[in-house]
């Protein structure tokens, strides 16, 4: 009883019994790893110099860097940014410095989750790369270009990995079923929801295969009955990390681009990820304004109103009020013109300074600032017809025909109205250009 308790205990997992042997055995990574690619480039012309493998979790960082030290004949040091602190770090280049030192031979310093060495380890790892000391292979789940200090990031390539695709799940469920001698005791249709749990990860997904190998199934699982046997992990996403702004880049932009459906399937992603509600109704406020703005003025009210609705009644029946105002936004007509308008605005106002009002569009509340001109000549546009005086409320030096014109409202939506209002005022002001535009 004890030895089969202790053989089960020393047994390896499954997804480190088959990790591959050599760079050819690897998948998924063509795009690096095939003949003539850049990672086997460098290995084939022993051309080595520092790099970072970022990608998602489980698709072969540890296994890549491992296989290009071993085919490339360097010495091998795994270290972890999560559990090694400067002091581990200084060790490993004490040692490679004794080895390069005694047999010319370099060494290969795998650190994994590199972004989460603080900016003083990254700093101390610069010298010991430039030299040549080490050659640093980094490996990250994050965007190096936010994770990974400067300095650093110019003295090493970053390669990208790939999610693990479908056609590479299977590849790695036949190498268990080979390695195993039994097939995955799984109906056909149970199989592909297996592939989809793992949602790109390798080693997640021969986790599972792991546990099916395990069971006792008089009968192949169907899909109802592999959802019972297997927990289906939450999608991989940080709320405060590049995952968060991929995503809402990605709402916002299938908003702008009037793609209702995949503006659903954007948001819905966030929200069963575990998304505030509140970070989705503030990007849909924006695109109201911004990208549909006076096209349909209502669309910022609908959102407001859908955002109020849904604090007040909570999911999952705030869906309803979450889905109406994506469907309403992604659908209505689009008009940046306002934006674009307070955008020049803002613009010209940093770059005119502190130009002084005309004074008869100001206010004469003492007798002196009557007898300074202030009010005079102003004229109360409800005395006019149409409420129109056409009087001018620029300062001086940006007034009169090169007065400047900001708003350029679009014949869509709402805005067409717009359009035939400004023509009219712009016909009783007079003659005008638009140098400034």
């Amino acid at each position: 009883m004890t030895g089969s308790l202790f053989e089960a205990s020393a047994r390896r997992p499954l997804a480190e019994e088959l990790r591959p042997q050599k760079l050819s055995d690897v998948v998924g990574q063509d795009h690096l790893l095939a003949p003539g690619a850049p990672l086997s480039r460098m290995v084939a012309g022993k051309q080595l110099s520092s790099f970072i493998l970022w990608g998602p979790p489980g698709v072969g960082k540890t296994t890549i860097a491992r296989l290009i030290a071993q085919e490339a004949g360097l010495e091998f040091v795994q270290l972890s940014a999560v559990l090694s602190g400067i002091a581990d770090l200084r060790k490993a280049i004490e040692s490679a410095k004794q080895l390069r030192a005694s047999s010319a031979r370099q060494t290969a310093v795998f650190v994994d989750e590199l972004h989460r060495f603080n900016r003083t380890t990254q700093d101390a790892l610069l010298p010991h790369v430039e030299d040549g000391t080490i050659l640093l292979i980094g490996a990250t789940t994050e965007n190096p270009s936010f994770s990974i200090v400067a300095a650093l990031l110019s003295r090493t390539k970053v390669y990208v990995l790939n999610r693990f695709d479908a056609d590479s799940l299977e590849i790695l469920l036949q190498r268990a079923e080979s390695h195993t001698g039994r097939a995955l005791p799984v109906v056909p249709d149970a199989r592909h929801a297996l592939i989809e749990m793992a949602d790109g990860d390798g080693r997640y997904l021969l986790g599972l295969a792991e546990d099916l190998f395990g069971l006792e199934a008089s009968e192949p699982l169907d899909v109802k009955e592999l959802a019972q046997a297997v927990q289906k992990r939450a999608p991989i996403y940080d709320r405060a990390q590049e995952a968060h702004y991929n995503l809402l880049s990605c709402f916002h932009k299938a908003l702008r681009g009037s793609d209702v459906d995949a503006a659903l399937y954007w948001a819905a992603r966030m929200m069963t990820a575990g998304e505030d509600a509140g970070v989705v109704f503030r990007r849909l406020a924006c695109a109201a304004s911004e990208d549909v703005g006076m096209a349909d003025p209502n669309a910022l009210v609908q959102v407001m109103a859908a955002w109020e609705a849904f604090e007040r009644v909570g999911w999952p029946e705030g869906r309803l009020f979450m889905g109406q105002a994506i469907a309403f936004v992604a659908t209505a007509p689009k008009s940046n013109a306002a934006y674009m308008a307070f955008g020049a605005a803002l613009a010209l106002a940093k770059q005119t300074g502190s130009l002084p009002p005309p004074k008869h569009i100001l206010n004469a509340p003492t007798k002196l600032m009557d007898e300074l001109g202030y009010h005079k000549g102003y004229e109360y546009d409800h005395d006019h017809p149409d409420a129109f005086s056409g009087q001018e409320f620029f300062p001086t030096p940006l007034s009169g025909p090169d007065r400047p014109n900001f708003y350029k409202p679009h014949e869509r939506g709402f805005e067409r109205e717009v359009v035939r209002r400004m023509d009219f005022w712009n016909r009783r002001r007079g003659p005008r250009t638009s140098k400034r535009d």
